[in-house]
């Protein structure tokens, strides 16, 4: 029921998004879909990062063979596009032959074999759909949110001292490079989550399944959040207060000059092509999730993560593509989502539900001081500026707490046996206040 379930809304989501898209005038999910078999793939990375996702259910052999030949059909689809002139792209590649893996699963493997192959391969798969319909719904919220909100999360980012301001100024004066590293993190940001997940799942074929593990976090967290897209509709300094602004903006000042202080703030009507996907900000909740699913890989996963989390910061500010409050929202929103559905074998105890609870009153209670408390926030920024910091603050050492820190081991219904891949705790005992996994 639930995989069929699944598929359901999956080919109900794709559809749904092409007639919309038709209604609109945009790319829709279904076409989209298409050029990625035919024609010129609109991206590059996420064909990859579905079939990289989806290999790690198949035996070495057949991942060999089946890279192979996804390099091979891409070069093929490279050849043809230079010579009728067409941009240089790749993604036919492995998408056919994702499309392969899945028919020869079904035909010919049978038991658990087959099981684990379907499964990885419905992870990459909808990495890929959920991607697509996310396209559609940017353009969605351009059409349904004439109005944006920038001016009211301007004004209430002065609690924090306007960071977007500061980080841009301190890129720019870092030069190309290090504005070309930190993009490069910002938009690659799926390339670093296969590694993290392709790491927890690599024993798939011969250990068995983690209880959790990264790509379930991210697909709820690209679920949840572009809902608050259209509940709160912002487009990011660079376009409401900077040069990229289509003369819609408030003023051409970002990075260099933070805007005078205004009485009041009202809603600032914008285009209909810009998408309204600043608040929250969900890279920052990725790349919360990835640097917290990298905390028990090895070494070297360990580092990658905490530069993925660290660039993707700084790009996020420093591009003018987020508010600093955006990044507390979407912070509480990655730790309230990754608490949960960390270990989903304890249950909901009541630290399961404290967590979660007070991760939904900080993302709530934040959002609701921007739209009715943006000024008294901006003219009295150290209190509003303690509170919000506290707040995260403080949900960030209960979730350490919770799921981190190393409890007394002591046997009871919850232990489980002991593993590597994802979220694996090896006890985990009721009644104490550092109730989580073993490191």
């Amino acid at each position: 029921m639930v995989v069929w379930g699944g598929i359901a809304g999956a080919l109900l989501a794709l559809v749904g998004g092409e007639l919309m898209a038709a209604y609109i005038g945009a790319l829709g999910p279904l076409t989209s879909l298409l050029r990625d078999y035919v024609g010129t793939p609109k991206s590059a990375t996420t064909p990859w990062a579905g079939f990289l996702l989806a290999l790690v259910g198949f035996t070495v052999r057949v991942r060999v063979s089946a890279l192979a030949a996804a390099v091979a059909i891409d070069l093929a689809f490279v050849a043809i596009r230079a010579t009728e002139g067409r941009p240089f792209t790749v993604g036919n590649g492995p998408t056919i032959v994702l499309t392969a893996l899945a028919v020869i699963a079904v035909a010919r493997y049978d038991g658990e074999r087959r099981h684990t192959a379907l499964r990885t391969i419905a992870l990459g798969a909808l990495l890929i759909f959920a991607t697509k319909v996310g396209e559609i719904w940017l353009d969605i919220t351009a059409w349904a949110c004439p109005m944006v909100l920038d001016p009211y999360v301007q004004v209430a980012d002065r609690a924090l001292g306007n960071p977007s301001w500061l980080v841009g100024r301190a890129l720019e004066a870092a030069g190309p490079v290090a504005t070309a590293v930190v993009r490069w993190v910002y938009f690659e940001l799926p390339v670093a989550a296969i590694v993290v997940a392709a790491w927890q799942l690599r024993g798939v074929v011969t250990g068995g399944w983690p209880r959790h593990y990264l790509v379930r976090t991210f697909l709820t967290l690209g679920l949840i959040g572009p809902i608050w897209y259209v509940i709160f509709p912002v487009v990011g300094p660079v376009l409401a207060f900077g040069p990229q602004g289509h003369g819609l903006e408030v003023a051409d000042v970002w990075p260099n000059v933070v805007p005078a202080l205004p009485s009041s703030v009202e809603p600032l009507l914008f285009d209909t092509i810009t998408p309204r996907n600043c608040m929250p900000s969900l890279h920052t909740a990725w790349a919360l999730s990835l640097f917290i699913h990298s905390r028990r890989g090895p070494l070297w996963l360990r580092w990658g993560g905490t530069f993925w989390l660290a660039g993707t910061l700084v790009a996020t500010l420093g591009l003018g593509a987020h508010y600093g409050i955006d990044l507390v929202v979407g912070a509480a929103l990655c730790l309230t989502v990754e608490s949960a559905l960390r270990d989903p074998g304890r249950g909901w105890d009541r630290y399961r539900v404290r967590i979660v609870t007070t991760g939904i009153a900080t993302f709530l209670g934040i959002l609701l001081c921007i739209r009715f408390l943006a000024v008294p926030m901006a003219f009295h920024p150290v209190p509003f500026g303690i509170a919000i910091l506290g707040a995260l603050t403080a949900l960030a050492i209960a979730f350490y707490l919770t799921w981190f820190a190393t409890p007394s081991v002591q046997p009871n219904r919850f232990s489980q046996q002991s593993s590597n891949l994802g979220d694996t705790p090896t006890a985990a005992t009721p009644g104490l206040r550092g109730q989580g996994p073993q490191r």
